[in-house]
């Protein structure tokens, strides 16, 4: 399935300031896609400072379109919810040494 291979890809991608891929991290809201390939990926910031607020989502473009069957992406930046340390799982909080 395309989406199982999206994700697979997102987790592949990490945030440069915590050790942790954006899909585990919790930065990936959502990830949709149609029926003629687009695949629209809903995701926010750990912070609206973040100094990748810029490159990760050109990152994420850049490897989500090379996933077959992925014709363009299409990032929507969202601030609601706000991330917070509470959307990460047990593991990687444990991973983190925050649990």
């Amino acid at each position: 399935m395309i989406q199982k291979s999206i994700i697979a890809t997102l987790k592949t991608i990490f945030d440069p300031e915590i050790p942790v891929n954006i899909w585990d991290l919790g930065l990936i809201y959502g990830v949709h896609v149609d029926d003629f390939g687009v695949c629209t990926i809903v995701m926010t910031f750990t912070s609206p400072n973040c100094p990748v607020i810029d490159s990760l989502p050109l990152d994420i473009q850049s490897s989500v379109s090379k996933v077959d069957g992925v014709k363009r992406v299409v990032i929507q930046i969202v601030w609601s919810p706000k991330w917070d340390m509470s959307i990460v799982s047990d593991d990687v909080k444990l991973e983190l040494g925050i649990l």
